[in-house]
């Protein structure tokens, strides 16, 4: 619709008898002339259902949006097309955000016209209480975070009327893979965020055909794949293509032949080239995510590809920040940018809607030079990987940086856990396979997955820093060995409590050794006392005793599955409370969910979900 034309007809209706909703879009007061409308940045914006399994995918709405920015207001007016196609302004169903002063506070508030005449349809008119409970509320909280976004906005590249359609698609497609995932990770996150991966890719490369005239679809390698599903999406797609890594996982049987999943190492040389693929992706592929341009580059003129970058590695190892003034994701994402134009492309930014943190992804499309430029640009691309060489892998004044399976610990929360490289030498030897190597010094990651959360130290030790750190928290106060105490929930508030230290003090009360030893385990000690959850909270950086008789309140006000999930582990681990603080447990016995004695404690049961996993994995998936 024309926006000109539609916002000159409702004006002039405003006049013929519609004087409230003059007096509501200008704030007049009640029993006041309404002036004219006058000095407003009028805005016509397409609205996006989102659909879910009760609600149908639904068309586009249009709406314009009056912004009068002297009287601080916002109106949304709906438009409505009949039969005919013809487009007009509805009366119900508008609402308005009103920014005001009084006495030197600001208020911010919803207001709707005529809320009699209101409809709810669930997809695009909102219910009036979600207006006032959900939307005032992250408004109002919008209005005073002062953090700048250095971002772009979501799907900038891409038409978001087909990424949606396309995501509903798909997720309605592949949703029973949530019921029978068998990896250890949380399907509700990782199957939804490698299906909106998918569709931002598949509409991409859509819109990349419609641009070049190609009918054939693009062809893919996944570099560090790990659990394989974005493969597996594209590939039943119609994509041709494979994904690569260093781990086979459980969940590869369960895709069919038609998925082609490897397991082998990759390594930045002359042999790791792909000149018959359109598109290279590395999704949270950690140390061979600067890589990815030079392959990409070196692969054919044709070849481009996509990175979502999340663990922060230099050619060489772990990434050293050099400026302060960014935020370390913002200068790394920099980096792999500099990257891609010292390859010779032109790079593309966005931000994917998906539920992560490290949502950025980099896109190199086209080249910077023509064909008969490769040589020299492939000189320059070598210039610059060599400068790269020897650049420092942590900041002056701290230890050495950890290898690449230590590093990407810091990183244990990323969707997938890939591992894209092989701490293995090449047949030939470890000096043939560094020859090789396009630079010296890069470090392959193990293939065996190292577990360094801290749950592989020995049992003696984690109790030794747990009742070092607890005596520090108790002011001194001496602690049972592993004696029960008779005291049993009759503790006094100051006394069992205690103060609160910050991680900094504690460091510094344990010894050298310690540190070390809790240095090498992703985390480190705040690790170790979050692991140690019965005994200890962290919060805001510092540690605090756990005072149970507050988990027992918050915990009669959980809802009936999380009650039922305190069940299933109740006395299934000794307290230790009961062994080991000066004054006993705080709970009774038969309150605390641990157990007081050998005699309380119950065998652990198996999971639901895991028993929920084993069922289905043997029921097989398609």
């Amino acid at each position: 619709p024309d926006l000109d034309s539609l916002w000159d007809a409702f004006s002039r209706s405003l006049y013929d008898g519609n004087l409230e909703m003059l007096a509501f879009l200008t704030g007049s007061r009640a029993g006041s002339q309404p002036e004219a409308p006058s000095g407003f940045d009028v805005v016509l914006r397409t609205v996006i259902p989102k659909t879910g399994p009760h609600c149908p995918l639904a068309a586009p709405r249009r709406e314009i949006v009056v912004q009068d920015v002297l009287n601080g207001t916002v109106t949304f007016l709906p438009l409505e097309e009949d039969d005919r196609g013809n487009v007009k302004v509805e009366t119900s169903n508008v609402y308005q955000i009103r920014l005001s002063q009084s006495q030197g506070e600001w208020f911010i508030s919803i207001l709707i016209f005529c809320p009699e005449n209101w409809h709810s349809d669930g997809i695009v008119y909102p219910r009036p209480t979600w207006l006032g409970e959900v939307l005032l509320a992250r408004l109002a909280r919008w209005s005073v975070e002062s953090r700048r976004s250095g971002f772009k906005s979501s799907l900038s590249l891409i038409s978001i009327v087909k990424y949606s359609k396309m995501y509903q698609m798909l997720k309605e497609k592949h949703k029973d893979m949530v019921k029978m995932w068998p990896e250890v990770t949380d399907p509700e996150k990782f199957v939804y965020e490698d299906v909106a991966i998918a569709a931002y890719l598949l509409i991409l490369w859509e819109e990349e055909r419609a641009e070049r005239g190609l009918t054939a679809k693009q062809s893919f390698v996944d570099l560090g794949c790990g659990n394989g599903l974005l493969v597996h999406i594209l590939s039943t797609e119609g994509h041709p293509g494979r994904g690569i890594d260093v781990r086979r996982r459980k969940i590869w049987d369960m895709y069919g032949p038609q998925t082609c999943l490897e397991e082998g190492a990759i390594t930045p040389n002359d042999k790791t080239l792909f000149p018959d693929v359109d598109w290279l992706i590395g999704n949270h592929s950690d140390e061979l995510t600067p890589w990815i341009p030079v392959i990409a580059a070196r692969s054919s003129y044709g070849c481009r590809f996509f990175v979502l970058p999340c663990c922060f590695f230099d050619f060489t190892g772990k990434y050293s920040r050099r400026q302060s003034r960014k935020t370390q994701y913002r200068e790394y994402l920099d980096f792999v940018t500099e990257v891609g134009l010292a390859c010779g492309f032109h790079i593309e930014e966005d931000c994917l809607r998906i539920p992560s943190t490290k949502r950025v992804c980099l896109i190199g499309k086209s080249r910077t030079y023509s064909p008969a430029g490769e040589v020299s640009m492939d000189e320059q691309r070598t210039q610059y990987i060599n400068s790269r060489r020897g650049r420092p892998v942590s900041p002056h004044g701290e230890a050495p940086a950890p290898s690449p399976s230590q590093a990407a610990e810091g990183c244990a929360g990323h969707p997938h856990g890939h591992q894209a490289l092989d701490s293995g030498a090449a047949e030939g030897g470890a000096e043939a396979q560094a020859d090789q190597l396009w630079l010296s010094g890069f470090q392959p990651r193990e293939k065996a997955e190292r577990v360094r959360n801290c749950a592989t130290l020995p049992r003696d030790f984690i109790d030794q820093v747990v009742l070092q750190v607890a005596h520090l928290l108790l002011d001194g106060e001496q602690l049972n060995p592993g004696t029960s105490s008779s005291l049993d929930g009759v503790v006094g508030q100051t006394r069992f409590s205690a103060g609160s230290l910050s991680l900094e003090e504690v460091a510094q009360e344990l010894d050298r050794e310690t540190l070390r030893r809790l240095k090498r385990e992703g985390g480190g000690l705040q690790t170790l006392l979050r692991n140690s959850h019965q005994v200890f909270e962290v919060l805001n950086g510092r540690v605090h005793i756990r005072d149970w008789r507050e988990e027992k309140l918050q915990r009669q006000r959980h809802p009936e599955a999380k009650r039922k999930l305190f069940s299933e582990t109740f006395k299934t681990r000794a307290c230790w409370f009961f062994s080991h603080h000066p004054d006993g447990c705080v709970l009774p016995a038969d309150s605390c969910p641990f157990a007081h004695g050998p005699a309380e404690l119950r065998p652990p049961q198996t999971p639901r979900r895991k028993k929920q996993a084993v069922t289905l994995t043997r029921a097989g998936y398609f």
